[in-house]
């Protein structure tokens, strides 16, 4: 295994991963409620009184920081390995599988885990396992 040193971003990872943590931390703290994207995107699905708003908000948030982004750091050129077709079918997993495991990888991964859920320490070494088989599978064992 070669690691691609050009592409090597450590500083940045660890920013993003120290702004997404105390995001969610304040976010807990100060509303009550886990930052799970599977959640707050579901919640918008079967809305309830008082609760669409912030909801929005955050969804929003996510759709527009990239043009943020963009505006300050320039245009980048996403680089996807892999077909529409098995794009389109990951994402549907991915769904099915955060329906099944009763929340998403941000959810359990990082709120979960904080709050020393044993169901998400289950989902995060269950989701991390099927990843590592995965890659392991596609990048070796079929070439």
């Amino acid at each position: 295994m070669l690691i691609d040193w050009t592409h090597f971003t450590p500083w940045s990872a660890l920013i993003g991963g120290v702004l997404l943590g105390l995001a969610s931390a304040l976010f807990v703290l100060l509303n009550g409620r886990i930052l799970g994207i599977s959640g707050i995107v579901g919640g918008l699905l079967r809305p309830r009184a008082g609760d669409v708003g912030w909801r929005l908000a955050f969804v929003l948030g996510m759709l527009v920081a990239p043009g943020v982004y963009w505006l300050f750091a320039g245009a980048t050129a996403p680089r996807i390995d892999a077909s529409w077709g098995t794009v389109v079918a990951a994402g549907l997993l991915v769904g099915v599988g955060t329906r099944y495991g009763s929340g998403c990888t941000s959810g359990h991964g990082v709120c979960g885990l904080s709050r020393l859920s044993p169901r998400s320490l289950v989902a995060t070494l269950a989701f991390m396992g099927a990843g590592f088989i995965t890659v392991f599978v596609a990048r070796h064992a079929l070439g």
